[in-house]
């Protein structure tokens, strides 16, 4: 008996400590643990580095789908990124009149599935080098993965950088990116 109560707790332990390990996974997003159990908006919340992307999102309605089953693939822009808008871009898309264009902007950095890094680094791979994607906007992007480097480049030609990728959430998982992914207008 007191062989199957050491067993018992070394599986515990063992047990406890991969669970520490697997959340420890999750990378921290603009000061904020992000959380495997938390919806995209639930985490997004907490990352000071995504103010904008969360203002955003609320003046564009899209809070109840992000909080949805999913699963989505959102490329977050950060703050700086959206600064790097030219001047009043986003005090312009924040107005209720321009909601429509904002909703196809924030709509043109999400796909209808996970996709984890390592998932497009093969999309890429079996593709010759370049994966295209449609959003759930309607726009295209391009995904690639070199040297453990993932991008995403809108139908402009602007190359967004995944500088904190796979950060799982329960509907799905979040790439931070440097630079906002824009549709043809």
């Amino acid at each position: 008996m007191r062989k199957f109560a050491t067993l018992l707790l070394a599986g515990t332990v063992a047990v406890s400590a991969l669970a520490t390990a697997a959340y420890a996974e999750n990378p921290m997003v603009g000061g904020a643990a992000m959380y495997a159990t938390k919806t995209i908006v639930e985490n997004a919340v907490n990352s000071k580095d995504h103010t904008t992307l969360v203002a955003a999102v609320k003046a564009g309605s899209l809070v109840e789908t992000l909080q949805s089953a999913g699963p989505f693939t959102v490329f977050a822009p950060t703050n700086d990124a959206f600064a790097a808008l030219p001047a009043g871009t986003v005090d312009t898309l924040l107005k209720p009149e321009n909601k429509d264009k904002l909703v196809k902007i924030l709509t043109c950095h999400v796909i209808g599935a996970k996709a984890m890094a390592a998932d497009v680094a093969k999309m890429a791979m079996d593709d010759g080098g370049a994966h295209k994607v449609k959003t759930v906007g309607g726009c295209e992007l391009t995904l690639k993965a070199d040297d453990g480097k993932v991008t995403a480049t809108d139908e402009n030609g602007n190359v967004a950088n995944v500088t904190v990728a796979d950060v799982e959430q329960s509907n799905g998982v979040i790439h931070v990116i440097d630079k906002v992914l824009l549709p043809k207008m």
